[in-house]
């Protein structure tokens, strides 16, 4: 029987917050928090901790998770899922859940995994969220173009679309979670890097390159990723409140 998985790769080396899986927010590891809303989503047969460090490993065993150690040398997250997701011979679904994303939207989750389960034809699905003009012209905020059918057109840094006298023209925030059919993934990682993915430093891109369908499912809610220890002191901030509302 086939099943729905969800993996969360983590690493302790990172150049701007080393060992921020587990970093304390709100009286848990950073990396709890991801697994929590995991669970919360109630749509995985299966969720696994991909990381190549025993401290990760451990605190991971520690709250109850399923951990499976990786090589130490793989180039991104991507990767990591990609060797945990070879050897479950029986998923034919793998969302890849950052394990720098504690605020990510449990239905969301559900709705990634529902769209690949109902739609046979697409290989993988991510999600995006409207922005303001303002918010786009940062270069840290990866922004997205669908066609009609909602299937990404392009990824850029760069503020898209370009606004030549049309100012409704919506713009949204690429969110990074993505699904993909365990084939799919597989193919993925066995491609080469393209131009537009070294010049972009999206490797997201390398499935447009290579002709590979993206649906983009929109969602109404943000999140933040933990990048910096100010990420994480802000991530605790909202957790708190949402506690105490």
């Amino acid at each position: 029987m086939s099943k729905v998985v969800g993996i969360i790769p983590a690493r302790w080396a990172s150049s701007r917050f080393p060992g921020k899986a587990l970093h304390g927010v709100a009286g848990k590891p950073l990396i709890q928090h991801v697994w929590e809303r995991c669970v919360e989503a109630d749509c995985f047969d299966q969720i696994v901790i991909a990381t190549d460090d025993m401290r990760i490993a451990e605190v991971g065993f520690n709250f109850g998770a399923e951990v499976a150690l990786t090589a130490a040398d793989h180039p991104s997250g991507t990767d990591r899922i990609a060797e945990v997701a070879g050897k479950l011979k029986k998923a034919s679904v793998i969302l890849n859940v950052q394990g720098d994303e504690p605020l990510v939207n449990p239905p969301l989750l559900r709705q990634l995994a529902r769209e690949l389960r109902n739609n046979s034809t697409i290989p993988i699905v991510t999600a995006a969220t409207p922005i303001s003009l303002e918010q786009s012209r940062s270069e840290h905020v990866v922004k997205v173009v669908l066609d009609r059918a909602g299937d990404a057109l392009y990824f850029s840094r760069s503020c898209i679309p370009f606004r030549r006298g049309i100012s409704h023209v919506q713009t949204y925030k690429h969110l990074g979670v993505y699904g993909y059919r365990r084939k799919a993934l597989l193919e993925f990682v066995r491609m080469l890097p393209g131009a537009l993915e070294q010049a972009e430093k999206l490797e997201q891109l390398r499935a447009l390159e290579n002709g590979l369908r993206i649906r983009v499912i929109l969602s109404e809610t943000n999140s933040i990723g933990v990048d910096t220890p100010e990420d994480a002191t802000e991530v605790e901030r909202l957790i708190l409140s949402r506690r105490s509302g």
